[in-house]
């Protein structure tokens, strides 16, 4: 498959999962436009793939949790580009704790902004970009914690009801963006195993048999299928049966 065409944002870029998949777009010849909370996270992610060889990635500074930051990052956005073929909210801040006074105040309100009210506004403020595409997707990283009665071991309340708000901002958003060709795509598993370095030899080796912890390349590849199909195929949600406790990918 060929991304050549494409215009991508992604945002938590800097690490774990939102790393692996810079890689992996980058690998297909999109353009990239990746965000962490600091400008040297993404630079980061920026710098390997330019070493790999690849020329067509931007850094951003965006955190999620200032509205100011965000409108900053946006502007800055319009100003390298015309349009946006594909937006990824992956960026989100994990929290966990036995209980709910485990947590600070701060953490609480971090953790909620960062993760449902960011989501919210970088894609309003996007959204502009994204209209002006042909082909436009909204993907969004939400969890097997946004569905639900959902259980999870260790997660915050604070981290549900985040997730909560993804969900009901993703289900309100698709049915509002439909008519006017902008596919919005959730996706919602469970833990999974993003334990390995997109760079490594072991990240092709990774152990994807039907009794594996989901792994982030199949989590990749739901994604890259969602966004390759033609216009008609509209793919609004992934939902993964949850056999195992993986390691957990919690991008920020």
């Amino acid at each position: 498959m060929n991304l050549a065409d494409h215009r991508i944002v992604l945002t938590g870029a800097g690490r774990d999962f939102g790393r692996a998949l810079a890689h992996h777009f980058a690998g297909l010849g999109a353009e990239l436009f990746l965000t962490a909370r600091t400008l040297e996270a993404a630079e980061r992610t920026r710098a390997e793939i330019h070493a790999r060889g690849y020329e067509k990635v931007h850094a951003f500074a965006c955190d999620l949790s200032d509205p100011a930051s965000v409108r900053a990052f946006a502007k800055a956005l319009g100003e390298r580009t015309d349009r946006v073929n594909v937006l990824v909210n992956n960026g989100a801040r994990w929290l966990e704790g036995p209980d709910l006074l485990s947590a600070s105040d701060e953490d609480i309100v971090d953790t909620l902004a960062s993760t449902g009210t960011g989501t919210i506004l970088v894609t309003k403020n996007l959204l502009s970009l994204l209209l002006a595409s042909d082909r436009p997707d909204v993907v969004t990283m939400v969890s097997a914690c946004g569905v639900p009665g959902a259980q999870h071991p260790t997660a915050h309340e604070a981290y549900f009801a985040a997730k909560h708000a993804q969900r009901g901002f993703t289900e309100a958003l698709s049915r509002r963006l439909r008519p006017r060709g902008v596919r919005v795509i959730s996706l919602y598993p469970p833990d999974f195993n993003s334990g390995r370095d997109p760079l490594s030899p072991q990240w092709d080796t990774t152990p994807r048999g039907a009794h594996d912890p989901l792994a982030a390349q199949s989590v990749i590849d739901c994604i890259t299928f969602a966004i390759s199909q033609p216009r008609d195929c509209y793919i609004n949600a992934f939902h993964f049966e949850d056999m195992h406790h993986g390691t957990s990918d919690h991008s920020a």
